[in-house]
């Protein structure tokens, strides 16, 4: 059992949780598109392009790498794994993960300023997976007012550092760095502090072990995450497919601007993720202990709330998108107004779909998601391939919903059977538990 140590670090409500986690998403992901933005009125659509193509590339691989740990920690109710378990696996993966990204800009044979922006993408994506090892043990703990504070102090001084790179060498490379940098400073002297203060204050006392028992409990660890690693590196692959074939068919010009009309739905996904992040261990609370009913009933509310948040979305968009796309970038972008519908129309779509997905982490059914999601990367292929050659980029929109449809329809159905599947079970015990007391 957890022991409570300090009560520094009592659990927060889910209400405070939510709020610190909104604060905290809404300032990082509008310093993100304030990045986005930066590259676009001080560069040009081609430099988005690149900068794009390097998320594409390096998204993917650290999806897989990562094992969807942080979500599997912060559920992990029962603690059946310890920190330096989750720890030791992510910084394996993590070092692996950027010599595959390495090997790819080679194997591709990328222009050597594309190539340099991608290898920088994926050092600052290596930051970000270890940060990200320590948020999840903060997750679990409910302390969520923790990883707001070092995402805001990240995001704003990490926009400050690419814009001033852009600005002052008008390259995206050297933009990058300074991003680079920051984030291994604020992992070095935030989130690791944080996070060791976190162990010494709620571990739980335990046996020692020899390093060989604790390889073997890090491979298990690994073992059981790989089903998830791979349905969420094929969730990340889903999007990235788009941008590959938009970059290939119709340049990276093209795909700047459509890589900036979609990233405009992520002020929707700033409150999805910190309702996700906060409900999470509670879904996970509600499945372990049988409560099918509360599990549903929070299940339902955040869908309720997913699609109200898109429905606004779309409408925005449909009404006043060409103004809004010429304000926020150029008017170049403003021209793609009936592509931004499509794209909120996929948004809001994924947006019940991503608490779906954290749903069916919380049931533990994650080789059913590694199915589901190889479907999806299938689908999205096919969807591409069709598309995008014959509508532009009003095709790669339209493959994007394809991909949000899939998964969250798919995805309900796996939530559906494992709930099922559970209240059978607790009808069979109190079945069985009332023949014994009849006996009796």
């Amino acid at each position: 059992m957890l022991m409570d140590r300090d009560r520094s670090f009592a659990r927060l409500s889910l209400r405070a949780n939510f709020s610190w986690t909104f604060v905290g998403n809404v300032v990082y992901a509008a310093c993100q598109w304030g990045m986005l933005m930066a590259l676009a009125k001080l560069g040009s659509p081609a430099m988005v392009g690149m900068f794009a193509l390097g998320l594409a590339i390096t998204a993917p691989v650290f999806m897989f790498a990562n094992l969807h740990l942080r979500t599997i920690q912060a559920t992990d109710a029962r603690q059946q794994y310890q920190f330096r378990d989750y720890l030791s696996v992510r910084l394996a993966t993590t070092a692996l993960a950027l010599l595959v990204v390495a090997a790819i800009v080679v194997l591709v044979g990328y222009a050597w300023e594309t190539t340099a922006v991608i290898l920088a993408v994926g050092c600052a994506k290596a930051c970000e997976s270890i940060s990200d090892i320590f948020y999840g043990l903060l997750q679990r703990l409910e302390r969520m007012d923790r990883i707001a504070a070092g995402m805001m102090l990240k995001g704003i001084v990490s926009l400050v550092a690419l814009a001033a790179g852009v600005s002052l060498t008008g390259s995206a490379f050297w933009g990058m760095v300074g991003l680079t940098a920051v984030w291994a400073a604020v992992l070095a002297f935030y989130d690791v502090p944080n996070g060791l203060q976190a162990l010494r204050q709620t571990q739980p006392i335990r046996e020692r072990s020899s390093p060989p028992q604790r390889a073997a409990v890090a491979t298990r660890l690994a073992w059981m995450a790989l089903p998830l690693g791979v349905g969420i590196m094929l969730v990340s692959l889903s999007t990235a497919i788009p941008r590959y074939f938009v970059e290939r068919i119709l340049g990276k010009e093209s795909l700047g601007i459509f890589a900036a009309i979609a990233y405009i739905q992520v002020a929707g996904t700033t409150v999805v993720g910190a309702l996700a992040a906060a409900a999470n261990p509670r879904l996970a609370q509600h499945y372990a202990f049988g409560e099918i009913h509360a599990f549903r009933a929070l299940l339902f509310k955040l869908v309720a709330i997913a699609l109200a948040l898109g429905g606004a979305g779309v409408l925005i968009a449909w009404l006043i998108g060409g103004w809004v796309l010429t304000l926020i970038y150029r008017p170049e972008y403003g021209a793609y107004n009936h592509v931004f519908v499509l794209v909120m129309v996929a948004a809001s779509i994924g947006y019940v779909g991503w608490f779906v997905g954290d749903a069916m982490t919380a049931v533990r059914r994650l080789r059913a998601q590694a199915l589901l999601f190889l479907g999806m990367t299938a689908a999205t292929i096919g969807a591409c391939a069709w598309l995008i050659p014959l509508f532009g980029l009003t095709g790669a929109a339209a493959a994007t919903m394809v991909t949000s449809v899939i998964h969250a329809i798919g995805g309900f159905l796996i939530v559906e059977h494992a709930l099922r599947s559970l209240e059978s079970g607790v009808r069979a015990g109190r079945s069985l538990t009332g023949g014994v007391s009849c006996r009796r």
